[in-house]
C-alpha cells in the first residue's frame, strides 16, 4: 500500500480505537460508579467553589467534558440548575478533562496487550455486574492507549519528511496558526482529548537531530489553546432548541476557553518555561507529553481560579449576550424537562423523568378539580378546557414513555437503575390514569345533560364527596413520594375505606331511589359507570400511596433541586 495512505488509515484508524476505548471507558465508569455520581452531583446546590469541584470530579468519571457540559446545559434547561451553578460546573468540567491528557502522558506501552487482556479475563468471568464494569473500564483503558500507539507508530515517518517539517515550523512561529489547526482538528473530532492525544503523540516525534521534538513545547500550547477553543462547539450544539439560559451557559463555556486563549497566547514562551520547570527533566522528546498534559492542567486550573471569582461577572456577560426577551409560549404538550442528548447519563436523565412525572401530577391536580367542579356546577361548558388538558396528560405520559425506553436501549444503566425506572413507570401509569378517569368522569356528566339524566341531588352531593376525597388522596400520594414525612399512608388507607363505604352506600341509596320512583331504573348502568370510575381512581391513589411506602421517593432523583 502507498505510504501516505498507509499513515493516513493508520491515523485515522488509530484514532478511532482511541475515541472508542475513551467512549466504552466513560460508560463503564458510569455503571462503576453507580448511584456515587448521585452524591457528585448533590455538591452543585452548595456553592460556586463545590460547583467547580464537582464539575472536576463528574467529568473525571465520565471522562468527557462535553458529556459533563451537556449534563449542565441540560439541568439548567430544566430549571433544575441556576445559571450560576451550571457555569462553575463547567469551570470544572475543564479541569476534569485534563485527566485523560495526564493519564495518556504515562509510558505504559509494554503493558497495553496484558492490560486489555486483563480487562477481558475480569469482565468475561465476573458474575457482579459491578466488577463486569471494572473489568470492561480496564479493557477499554487498554484500548486507549492501543488507539495511541497505533497513531504514534504511524506518524514517525511524518518526522522526516521535509514538507512536513516546514510546515511544522510555520506553525511553531505562528501561534495565531497553532491555534487555528487545534481549533479546527477539535471542530472535526469532536472531542478535544483525541485532539490532545493525537497532539501528544506527535510531538513526542523526535525532529531531524533525533533528539528534539519535531514540534517542541512552544509550537504545542497554542494547538493545546485552540483545542480548547475546538471543544466549545460541543456545548454550543447541546445549546441549540433550549431555553435562554441553557444557550447563556454554552457561551459561558466559549468565553471562558477563549478568555484563556487570548489571555497565554501573549505568553506562550514565559508558559513553556514555568511547564518545563515543574515537569520531569529528561530528553525532550520522552517529557513533552507530560509537559502538554501538564500545559493543559494549569491552563485551566488558572483559568478556572480568575473566572470562579468572577463568576457574577460572567452571569452579567452572558445575561447582556442573549437578553430575556419576550416571553415565548410554551406548548402545554410537550415536556417541560426531558432532554434527549443526556440519555448516555442515566443518573441526570432518571431525575428529568422525576421532575417530569411531577409536572404532569399537577396538571392531572387540575383536571381532578375541575371535574368536581364540572359535578358540583353540572355545567358541561368547561368540559372543553378539561378535554384539552386530558390530551396534553396523555401526550406528555407517552412522551415521558418514549424517553424511559430510550434510557433503557442506551445500554448504560446499572441494575439497580433500571429498577428505579421501572418504579418511575409505575408510578407515571398510576398518574395519567388518576387524569384519564377524571377527564371519564366529566363526560359521564356531559351524557348526563345531553340525555336530560335526572340524578337526585344527594346522589350528586355524594359524588362530590367521593371526588374530593379522592383529590386528597391523591394530593397526599404525590407529597409522600415527594418524601414528605408527614403524610401518614394509614389515613390514606382508612380514606379508600371510607370511598369503599361511600361506594356501597351511594349503590343502595340508588336502589332505593329507584323502588321509590325517584329515580329511573335506566340511570343505574350510567350512574354504576360513575362509581367504577371512582373505585378505579381510588385503586391509582392506594398503588402511589404503596410505592411511597415501600420508600421510593422521587425526591431521590432531585438531587440538584
Amino acid at each position: 500500500m502507498n505510504e501516505k495512505l498507509q499513515i493516513v488509515f493508520g491515523l485515522v484508524g488509530g484514532l478511532a480505537i482511541f475515541i472508542y476505548g475513551m467512549n466504552m471507558m466513560s460508560e463503564c465508569l458510569q455503571k462503576a460508579a453507580g448511584e456515587k455520581m448521585k452524591s457528585i452531583l448533590a455538591l452543585l446546590t452548595r456553592n460556586p467553589v463545590l460547583g467547580v469541584l464537582a464539575g472536576a470530579i463528574t467529568t473525571a468519571v465520565l471522562q468527557s467534558s462535553s458529556a459533563t457540559t451537556v449534563m449542565a446545559i441540560g439541568f439548567v434547561s430544566a430549571g433544575l440548575m441556576s445559571l450560576p451553578q451550571a457555569i462553575s460546573i463547567i469551570f470544572g468540567a475543564n479541569i476534569g478533562t485534563t485527566m485523560t491528557a495526564q493519564i495518556i502522558a504515562f509510558k505504559i506501552t509494554d503493558y497495553i496487550y496484558i492490560i486489555i487482556f486483563i480487562g477481558f479475563i475480569i469482565s468475561f468471568v465476573a458474575k457482579s455486574e459491578k466488577v463486569k464494569s471494572i473489568g470492561q473500564t480496564i479493557f477499554a483503558f487498554g484500548l486507549l492507549f492501543l488507539g495511541i500507539e497505533t497513531m504514534g507508530d504511524v506518524m514517525k515517518p511524518l518526522a522526516s519528511s521535509p514538507v512536513f517539517t516546514d510546515l511544522i515550523a510555520k506553525v511553531s512561529n505562528m501561534p495565531v496558526l497553532g491555534v487555528a489547526v487545534g481549533t479546527l482538528m477539535t471542530l472535526v473530532v469532536q472531542s478535544s482529548s483525541a485532539t490532545i492525544a493525537v497532539l501528544q503523540n506527535f510531538a513526542a516525534q523526535a525532529g531531524p537531530d533525533g533528539v528534539t521534538s519535531i514540534l517542541g513545547l512552544t509550537g504545542a500550547i497554542p494547538i493545546l489553546l485552540g483545542d480548547n477553543i475546538g471543544t466549545t462547539i460541543t456545548a454550543l450544539l447541546a445549546s441549540i432548541g433550549q431555553n435562554k439560559d441553557a444557550k447563556r451557559t454554552a457561551v459561558a463555556h466559549c468565553i471562558f476557553n477563549i478568555s484563556g486563549c487570548l489571555l497565554f497566547i501573549w505568553f506562550i514562551k514565559p508558559f513553556a518555561a514555568l511547564i518545563q520547570y515543574i515537569s520531569p527533566k529528561g530528553p525532550e522528546i520522552e517529557v513533552i507529553s507530560r509537559q502538554i498534559a501538564n500545559s493543559h492542567t494549569v491552563f485551566n486550573i488558572t483559568m478556572t481560579l480568575i473566572w470562579v471569582c468572577l463568576i457574577n461577572v460572567m452571569v452579567k456577560i452572558v445575561m447582556t449576550l442573549i437578553p430575556d426577551g419576550k416571553a415565548v409560549a410554551v406548548d402545554s404538550a410537550k415536556p417541560l424537562y426531558l432532554d434527549e442528548k443526556m440519555t448516555n447519563q442515566p443518573t441526570a436523565a432518571l431525575q428529568l423523568v422525576a421532575k417530569e412525572i411531577l409536572h404532569i401530577s399537577d396538571i392531572v391536580k387540575d383536571a381532578v378539580s375541575n371535574t368536581i367542579e364540572i359535578v358540583k356546577t353540572e355545567d358541561i361548558s368547561q368540559l372543553e378546557g378539561l378535554l384539552e388538558k386530558g390530551k396534553n396528560i396523555k401526550a406528555l405520559t407517552e412522551k415521558t414513555t418514549e424517553y424511559l425506553a430510550l434510557l433503557f436501549s442506551s445500554g448504560t444503566m446499572t441494575e439497580q437503575q433500571a429498577a428505579q425506572t421501572a418504579s418511575l413507570m409505575y408510578i407515571l401509569s398510576d398518574v395519567e390514569r388518576m387524569g384519564s378517569l377524571s377527564v371519564e368522569i366529566a363526560k359521564c356528566i356531559q351524557e348526563k345533560e345531553q340525555n336530560n339524566y335526572k340524578y337526585t341531588p344527594e346522589a350528586m352531593d355524594e359524588l362530590q364527596k367521593s371526588l374530593r376525597t379522592l383529590e386528597k388522596m391523591f394530593i397526599d400520594s404525590m407529597k409522600a413520594l415527594q418524601g414528605d414525612k408527614s403524610v401518614q399512608i394509614d389515613k390514606m388507607l382508612k380514606r379508600k375505606d371510607k370511598i369503599m363505604d361511600l361506594d356501597i352506600k351511594m349503590r343502595k341509596a340508588h336502589l332505593q331511589r329507584v323502588n321509590k320512583g325517584k329515580c329511573k331504573a335506566s340511570l343505574t348502568a350510567p350512574f354504576t359507570n360513575i362509581l367504577h370510575l371512582i373505585d378505579r381512581m381510588g385503586n391509582s391513589c392506594l398503588n402511589l400511596a404503596d410505592v411511597a411506602a415501600n420508600e421510593i421517593s422521587l425526591s431521590y432523583f432531585m438531587t440538584v433541586n
